[in-house]
């Protein structure tokens, strides 16, 4: 593994320990109004990632601002990534267990294994794909079952989707604007979009000053949760690419663990423990992975057996990120 690889592998995981530790902290949050919450949050990152780039012209990576076709990737990531993922979160867990719900977003390995090849038109790599199920199976086990009712269910699957999406779509603006660029656009369009949808479901008549653990779990969320782990996250993910990228947010039901644990006061069993190294298992697995090399080769047809081989792939190409020219495929 070479040193790239090593630090990507290293801001994934911090990334995903801080999202992990998140998920227990977020139950904190589920008498305030949500919608107004996320806006507040994400209002307070916007402005410090703005900050950021402000001070530190260095983080500028790339064109000025954001093209037309990069907005609305870019409003993608805020839709899926933040708005709607954070919702649909808070929702699950007012209606599951966070195991029903760390069991089902851990599954988000296998959807990148297998949608990152899929956008280039590639056939998805076999030890990446068999890296990501032993991640899954380890997520299982570490979450192991809980009680959820339909409407949980279909939150949690929802916010799998959405934690798919985030990924696939921050990876084909992140070679042209840089990790700093695309968590401050995204923090800022997330912004009018939970705003509007607050006033739309009436929050505005239960609005309240939140409570001292309201108001520090916000804090924690945009400052932790927003601004460092999207940008150790969307950094690692333009240095792996999403296939080896996803295998690391099987951290997530570590620290979720970890972090309920010292919450609740409670000891994990066995069978967790055992969960947690099988995740740690598949990670080995799939950061040692070579994509380039362990893609298979496209089959040459009759016709093709005269004809030159293709030109080497471009580089954000055999990382694992999805081609330009496959940019709409995402949205």
């Amino acid at each position: 593994m070479n040193r790239d690889s090593l630090a990507g592998a290293a801001l994934c995981t911090f990334g995903m320990i801080i999202l992990g530790g998140s998920f227990s902290l977020s139950r904190l949050l589920l008498d305030y109004p949500m919608l107004t919450g996320q806006t507040m949050r994400y209002a307070l990152a916007a402005a410090l990632l703005a900050a950021l780039l402000r001070l530190f012209p260095r983080l500028r990576v790339g064109a000025g601002r954001p093209g037309r076709r990069d907005l609305m990737v870019l409003a993608g990531v805020a839709l899926f990534g933040l708005a709607l993922f954070n919702t649909l979160l808070l929702t699950a867990l007012g209606h599951a267990d966070p195991a029903v719900v760390g069991t089902v977003v851990g599954a988000a390995p296998l959807g990148l294994a297998l949608t990152g090849p899929l956008l280039r038109r590639e056939r998805p790599a076999a030890r990446l794909v068999t890296a990501a199920l032993i991640v899954v199976g380890g997520t299982a086990l570490v979450h192991g079952t809980g009680a959820a009712d339909s409407v949980g269910t279909l939150a949690a699957l929802g916010t799998l989707v959405c934690e798919v999406m985030f990924s696939l779509l921050a990876a084909e603006v992140l070679p042209r604007l840089g990790a700093v660029r695309v968590s401050a656009w995204s923090c800022a369009l997330a912004v009018p979009m939970l705003a509007v949808a607050a006033l739309v479901t009436g929050e505005a008549g239960r609005l309240r000053p939140p409570d001292a653990t309201e108001l520090l779990t916000l804090l924690y969320l945009a400052v932790m949760m927003t601004v460092v782990a999207f940008l150790a996250w969307f950094t690692g993910l333009g240095k792996l690419g999403v296939e080896r990228a996803g295998m690391f947010t099987g951290v997530v039901p570590a620290a979720t663990l970890v972090a309920a644990s010292l919450q609740d006061r409670a000891l994990p069993d066995l069978s967790q423990v055992l969960g947690v190294l099988i995740v740690a298992g598949g990670l080995v697995l799939g950061a040692t992975t070579s994509v380039k090399q362990d893609r298979a080769t496209p089959r040459r047809g009759p016709a093709d057996s005269n004809r030159p081989a293709d030109p080497p792939e471009p580089a954000e190409a055999t990382r694992g990120l999805p081609r330009p020219d496959l940019a709409s495929a995402g949205s």
